[in-house]
């Protein structure tokens, strides 16, 4: 029996592929081809169907890495091939098994209008269906010459991923430019062979196994293989019987949605995603005209907002496909973003501009958040999901998980507030399903809903680098739409499957906290430069609001609205999943790093106007502060006067090689190796350094994980390390009452590191200064800070708030986190002391616990540097920056301030005088995090607080300017029923939070009356 069975699949297989394919295009001749080759980058069609053309031949070299190739065909449908399917058959030198990560085409006609796209699974485009006979053919195929950077042997350094390094050489070879009859019947012969053939092999032994296999080998009984055109009719014959068996009542069920989940960029400069997505949405559009059910879902309002603006032709197909319902807006975000680092504040701009972009030019708005690939997932999550509107939460990334296996793929997610989102992850684990029979059969089988719920989602599509779903796919899903032994798939709106869901699982588990991704957790780290621009440019467009919405209520300058919208569009672009976490190529972290240069200098522009405008002309020294606390008598987010410094600043001492600092609040001992071995407060006497440990203790490891080098680290690295105790020199000095200790050491011989220990006067934290000159290989630094504090969880800075995450290792759950998140932020604590690190541009962390005689240790690390050489092979070389402090005698508020402060510096002006803040807040553990005018332009203020300490709270705001209709918003902006806030007779609106709510006030100000002057500074206390 078994021996029948292993003939029948190696006669399917073979028929299959040497025969049965090659037969869908049993004729063919070739056409006249004629290229242009450009020397830099790509120009628009309208340019490069003007282009003069040289004679080209099949069989010739093309495409240096990352060139543009434009080909001319022509030619001329035979006579003889009259009523019958004439496409274009194009073979620009593809690998199949390479779908977006390679050459790609568009192939466009001589009026411009884009065709469809060509790549390894998507060969074709259509002349005449049927031809007449006689027609004269012209295409244009603009040919992207993109290198293989990902291979069978992935993870070798290449200097491919960079058009500045890249070679010259030629890459592809063409092997075929045909105009070619399309045979329909063999076409599907080779459909249902291959439905078949997939299905067999999940089946378990029995009548329908046997009965499939059977009828496979009655098919290809009746199939002449020299006359595969003549005899596919009787062929599919032979297998109708069993095509026709239908499912029973309690398949699963599949809701299919076509897609290609593009990656804004990875392996491609964004230039080049741009291409990507006109490629593949013109194939979509097209694949939707040529049949009736197909659905194809897209997410990131940006990769619409990059049609509309670069391929207008391929734009208008969309936005018709869109309102015929085939084309489905996924999503809500402007990008697919990392949901782990990004702010809260850039979080809610993900989702501001995602939904305005698809409210605005598509008339449509997404109800839920589509985020399939992102590295794990904030556990701050679900509430801005659902403040921002959305029902629902869709991904599939968790089940990359190393070690556990996520126990729900329809579920309840809960956050840090206690919002849930109704929840899906597909359970055949992919999000560029083929609809083969082992992904259906995964569907089935691994469905841990399956005793209270019918059905998962699919994405069917070529993903990653595009190509989307194919006319195969699409002839799959007809087929297995109901058949015997298989899953039922249809193609469905997501919207609607969710529906469903939440009627089948009314009470759908729950799962609390985090999605922690046990896998890629190096991109907490992987290129430093990439994540420090991230969060100075979000924090400081923040900043540039606050000032431009007070300079316009104050000073009458009008609110740069397009500026800022540009700026934030940038800033959101990079915060994609594989540009924030570093596992880019070269090239699109250098356009990173310098569209963060270009949006700092623009942010600084306009916060310097508006201080200008809002100070007067003048010499008094100032202190412009944005933060939501007051510093040095300065209020929050208002202009006071520049206090002198301090007469009784920090005292340094010199003691034993090494200083002491203390300020009269902390008392800290750095020895003669700069290492920190005593970090009093003085109040109480408590010390914060474990006893005979040395904090700020850098540490080198080896770091070569077993897959996706600037992705993981692997626990293994920790079993070899190297502590960074040599000194070069070591030197203090105090300026300006703040007393510094400098640190100079050699990291190798390749490298070296500059810190600079400073304590100012009244502070807690003990800032470093670190610049880093790195030429690592294969390397991660960490530096080091064991604490004389039991402490039973970390908590750690996420958007609007903290997570706690335990610091045992009781479950294979909690081991598997050993490098996880924060944003400015991560605090230890027990009853009555804590010790927090504060960051500017850092986001991993460890913990480890351990018990001494001396008693219990809890050491923090900071993750500061990688060296990975895949994609990118000069990751994070040369000069790095950091800064970051040890906070002594923490809790989660001063970690909060201290964490912000440092993020949100007080800057030094001069002008003629104080300005008071616009926006006013109080309320124990209530914070500001935005004020601006409202997206919509109506001149409406838009504040935003949150509550930060964990727990409920009375909050109150007060604006500086006269204001009308206060009423309670959701995040994008649009105000709530029945959400009034009525002013009490000071002007204060006062408001309720539970713990870390996030709270959005809108306000409608009158116009204002230039003719009187602003009104007098005041100065506020501390909100937490």
């Amino acid at each position: 029996m078994h021996d029948d069975i292993s003939l029948t699949v190696g006669r399917v297989r073979r028929v299959l592929t040497e025969r049965v394919w090659p037969a869908v295009h049993p004729e063919s001749q070739p056409l006249t081809v004629e290229v242009h080759q450009l020397p830099g980058e790509p120009v628009p069609p309208a340019e490069g169907l003007e282009l003069d053309y040289e004679p080209y031949s099949v069989g010739i070299p093309w495409g240096p890495a990352w060139g543009t190739t434009w080909f001319r065909l022509t030619g001329t449908v035979p006579q003889e091939w009259a009523g019958r399917r004439v496409e274009v058959v194009v073979d620009l030198g593809f690998d199949t098994n390479m779908t977006g990560f390679q050459c790609e085409g568009l192939v466009y006609r001589p009026d411009l209008t884009p065709v469809k796209s060509l790549n390894p699974r998507n060969q074709w485009v259509l002349v005449a269906d049927p031809a007449e006979g006689g027609e004269t053919v012209e295409l244009f195929v603009e040919g992207a010459s993109n290198p293989v950077l990902l291979d069978y042997h992935p993870f070798l350094p290449t200097q491919e991923g960079d058009v500045q390094t890249s070679s010259p050489k030629p890459l592809y070879t063409t092997r075929r430019m045909d105009l070619a009859v399309f045979d329909a019947e063999v076409h599907e012969l080779a459909l249902d062979l291959e439905v078949l053939f997939e299905l067999q092999a999940e089946l378990p032994e029995g009548p329908r196994r046997m009965r499939v296999l059977q009828a496979l080998d009655d098919a290809l009984d009746r199939l002449d293989l020299q006359r595969i055109s003549q005899t596919a009719p009787d062929a599919r014959a032979a297998l109708r019987g069993v095509l026709d068996q239908r499912s029973d009542a309690s398949a699963h069920q599949i809701s299919a949605i076509g897609h290609a989940h593009i990656d804004s960029a990875w392996l491609w400069p964004v230039r080049e995603t741009i291409r990507k997505v006109a490629r593949t949405t013109s194939s979509m559009t097209a694949l939707i005209d040529e049949t009736d059910d197909f659905r194809y879902g897209m997410s990131s309002a940006q990769q619409y907002a990059w049609i509309k603006e670069h391929r207008p032709e391929v734009w208008q197909r969309v936005k018709d496909a869109v309102a015929a319902g085939r084309f489905v807006p996924l999503g809500g975000m402007w990008v697919e973003s990392d949901t782990v680092m990004p702010s809260g504040e850039s979080l809610v701009r993900q989702f501001l501009y995602g939904q305005r972009f698809f409210e605005t030019e598509l008339g449509v708005r997404t109800h839920g958040v589509w985020l399939p690939d992102s590295f794990g997932y904030s556990p701050a999550l679900p509430q801005l999901v659902r403040r921002a509107g959305f029902d629902w939460f869709f991904t599939q990334k968790i089940s990359w998980n190393q070690v556990n296996k996520f126990p729900h793929h329809t579920f309840w997610w809960e956050g840090i507030d206690g919002s849930r989102v109704f929840s899906h992850f597909p359970p055949m684990d992919t999000y560029n399903s083929q609809l083969s029979g082992s992904e259906v059969a995964k569907a089935s089988t691994q469905f841990r809903e399956n005793r209270v719920a019918t059905g998962s989602i699919a994405p069917v599509g070529w993903g990653d680098g595009g190509g989307g779903t194919t006319r195969e796919m699409v002839g799959k899903a007809q087929r297995l739409a109901d058949l015997e032994g298989s899953a039922q798939v249809r193609w469905e709106h997501p919207d609607d499957f969710f529906a469903r869901a939440r009627e089948e699982l009314a009470d759908a588990p729950v799962w609390v906290g985090e999605l922690y991704l046990e896998l890629h957790r190096a991109t907490l780290t992987s290129q430093h430069k990439t994540k420090q621009g991230n969060r100075r440019t979000e924090h400081l467009l923040v900043e540039a609001e606050l000032w431009a919405v007070t300079a316009a209520a104050r000073a009458g300058l009008d609110y740069p609205h397009d500026e800022l919208d540009a700026l934030w569009h940038q800033v959101l672009l990079q915060q994609f999943h594989d540009i924030l976490p570093g596992t880019s190529i070269a090239w699109v972290h250098r356009e990173a790093v310098a569209q963060y240069a270009r949006v700092t200098a623009a942010a600084e522009a306009i916060v310097a106007r508006s201080l200008e405008a809002l100070t007067g002309a003048g010499e008094t020294a100032l202190l412009a502060n944005a933060s939501s606390y007051a510093i040095d008598g300065t209020p929050a987010g208002g202009v006071g006067l520049l206090d002198a410094p301090a007469a009784d600043g920090t005292a340094l001492e010199e003691r034993d090689g090494g200083f002491v600092l203390d300020n009269g609040v902390v008392r800290v001992v750095v020895t003669g190796e700069g290492l920190i071995t005593s970090a009093v407060d003085v109040a109480t006497g408590r010390e914060a350094i474990a006893p005979g440990g040395e904090a700020n203790l850098l540490q080198l490891h080896q770091d070569f994980p077993n897959l996706w080098d600037a992705w993981d680290v692997d626990r293994f690295y920790r079993n070899r390390v190297t502590d960074l105790r040599d000194v070069e020199s070591i030197a203090g000095e105090v300026v300006d009452g703040v007393a510094t200790v400098t640190i100079e050491r050699a990291i190798t011989p390749e490298s070296t590191v500059r810190q600079a220990l400073s304590l100012a006067p009244g502070s807690r934290t003990l800032t470093v200064d670190q610049t880093t000159d790195w030429h690592e290989t294969e390397k991660f630094l960490k530096v080091a800070f064991p604490l004389d504090v039991r402490a039973e969880h970390t908590a750690a800075e996420t958007q609007f708030g903290h997570h706690k995450r335990v610091t045992h290792t009781n479950t294979s759950w909690e081991a598997a986190k050993f490098e996880v998140s924060m944003h400015r932020f991560v605090l230890v604590e027990e009853r009555g002391f804590g010790v927090a690190l504060v960051n500017d541009s850092t986001y991993g962390y460890d913990v480890t616990r351990d018990v001494t005689d001396d008693g219990p240790t809890t050491t923090l690390r900071l993750s500061l540097l990688r060296a990975p050489r895949f994609p990118d092979p000069e990751t994070d070389q040369g000069e790095q920056t950091h800064r970051y402090g040890l906070v002594v005698g923490a809790d989660a508020a001063i970690a909060a301030r201290e964490g912000e402060v440092l993020n949100t510096p007080a800057r030094e002006i001069t002008g003629g005088e104080p300005v008071a803040p616009i926006v006013e807040v109080d309320g124990e553990g209530v914070v500001r995090t935005a004020v601006k005018q409202a997206a919509d332009r109506s001149g409406d203020l838009v504040v935003r607080v949150h509550e930060a300490l964990g727990g409920r709270t009375r909050g109150r705001v007060r604006f500086a300017v006269p204001a009308t209709d206060v009423r309670r918003a959701n995040l994008l902006e649009e105000p709530l029923p029945d959400a009034g806030l009525e002013p009490d007779a000071d002007g204060w609106v006062s408001f309720d939070l539970g713990a870390f709510e996030v709270a959005t006030l809108r306000a409608t100000p009158p116009p204002h009356d230039l003719t009187q002057p602003p009104p007098a500074p005041h100065h506020l206390t501390p909100t937490t």
